[in-house]
């Protein structure tokens, strides 16, 4: 892979501005209509991307966030992040590990994947519930129901 210094960047100017919860500077990463999936939210676009990073970075409570391994060429990037926050519907304390995987296109985010375990997520974040069932496709859909229902109000509230 040979490094393009303008996508490193842009990778930590994105990571930067995400562990100072600065939602504007993270959306002004992306392209207008970018994708985005992970174990929870599984397929947006554009818009819907820029409202779930405001949405977190307002409801956010205990957050810090580190990354590192930052790596891109002139087509796609990664980065080891984790982050550490209270679960707000819990209370409960959350440690999420994450690695995720990027496309660029004319100096920003075109696509950007997220992966970890959602399992381990759902015992943090629900505890014994999540813990005993956050395997299951059931809880998983929960999950991911809860998650686009928030997403939307949020939306709609604007």
């Amino acid at each position: 892979m040979i490094t393009n210094p303008a996508n490193v960047t842009l990778l930590r100017t994105f990571y930067d501005a995400f562990s100072r919860l600065d939602a504007e500077t993270m959306v002004a990463c992306y392209v207008p209509d970018a994708h985005f999936s992970d174990p929870v939210f599984e397929d947006l676009k554009g818009p819907e991307i820029f409202a779930m990073w405001r949405m977190l970075a307002k409801r956010a409570k205990g957050f810090t966030l580190t990354f590192r391994d930052v790596v891109a060429d002139d087509l796609v990037g990664s980065v080891h992040w984790e982050a550490q926050y209270l679960f707000s519907k819990t209370g409960r304390q959350v440690m999420n590990v994450i690695d995720a995987s990027f496309a660029f296109e004319g100096g920003k985010i075109a696509r950007h994947q997220d992966r970890f375990d959602l399992w381990r997520w759902a015992g943090l974040a629900l505890g014994t519930p999540g813990k005993l069932l956050g395997w299951t496709p059931m809880m998983k859909e929960k999950i991911r129901g809860e998650a686009r229902k928030g997403l939307d109000t949020f939306m709609k509230e604007g």
